[in-house]
C-alpha cells in the first residue's frame, strides 16, 4: 500500500508536467524574453520566494550567476531576503514582506526585473513587493499556483504570469522547479545559441 501511494506521487507529478507544458511553455518564453533584454541591457533580476519557494529562488539566482548547463559570463541576479542584512531588518520589523519591498525600492532601477515565486499567488504581501517594483518601473515575472491568486490581478499589461495549474503544493512546487530550469535553458539558448541536448 505505501509503494502503491508512493508511485501515485509520481504519476500525478509526471501527468501535471505533462500538462503544464502547453500551458506554460508561452508564458516561460516570454519571461526568457524579458530576462534577456533587461541583462543585456545592464539591467538586474532580483528573484523572491516566500516560504518553501526561497530556496527556489535561490536556485535560480545561483544558476544565473553561475551556470546552469553551459559556461557562460554570470548574469546580474540576486535573490533578496537570503542575505544576513534582511533577516536582521527582519528580526527588528518582523514583518518579511515590508523587508522586501523595501528592498526592491531602494535597490531597482527602471529597467530591472523582479521575479516573485509562490505556490499559491495569494499572499498579501506579494502585492506590496510588486507595487514596489511597479513603481521603479519595473517588469514583474510571477511564477504561481493554481490561477495566479490575487497577484495576478495586480500585475500590469507587460508583466508575466506563470501559472502551474494544480491545487497541491508539492506538485505546483516540483512544476515550479522545471519551469526554472526551462527559464534557465532559455536564457542560456538566446544568449549562447543552439547546443546539443545534454
Amino acid at each position: 500500500m505505501l509503494a502503491q501511494r508512493i508511485q501515485q506521487h509520481f504519476f500525478e507529478s509526471a501527468d501535471l508536467q505533462y500538462q503544464a507544458a502547453d500551458l506554460l511553455a508561452r508564458p516561460i518564453a516570454e519571461a526568457a524574453q524579458a530576462v534577456v533584454s533587461a541583462l543585456t541591457a545592464g539591467g538586474r533580476l532580483y528573484v523572491v520566494g516566500f516560504g518553501p519557494a526561497a530556496g527556489l529562488a535561490q536556485v535560480l539566482s545561483s544558476q544565473l550567476l553561475g551556470r546552469f548547463e553551459r559556461d557562460r559570463p554570470g548574469l546580474a541576479a540576486l535573490a533578496l531576503g537570503t542575505d544576513g542584512a534582511s533577516l536582521a531588518a527582519l528580526a527588528s520589523s518582523g514583518d518579511l514582506d515590508a523587508v522586501l519591498a523595501r528592498q526592491v525600492e531602494i535597490l531597482g532601477q527602471p529597467g530591472d526585473l523582479l521575479l516573485l515565486i509562490d505556490p499559491d499567488g495569494d499572499r498579501v504581501g506579494l502585492h506590496a513587493v510588486a507595487q514596489a517594483a511597479q513603481g521603479k518601473d519595473m517588469t514583474v515575472i510571477a511564477l504561481t499556483g493554481r490561477s495566479g491568486g490575487m497577484l495576478r490581478e495586480a500585475l500590469g499589461e507587460t508583466d508575466v504570469v506563470i501559472s502551474v495549474p494544480h491545487e497541491r503544493r508539492a506538485r505546483v512546487l516540483e512544476t515550479q522547479l522545471l519551469a526554472l530550469h526551462c527559464l534557465c535553458d532559455a536564457i542560456d539558448l538566446q544568449l549562447l545559441g543552439e547546443t546539443e541536448t545534454p
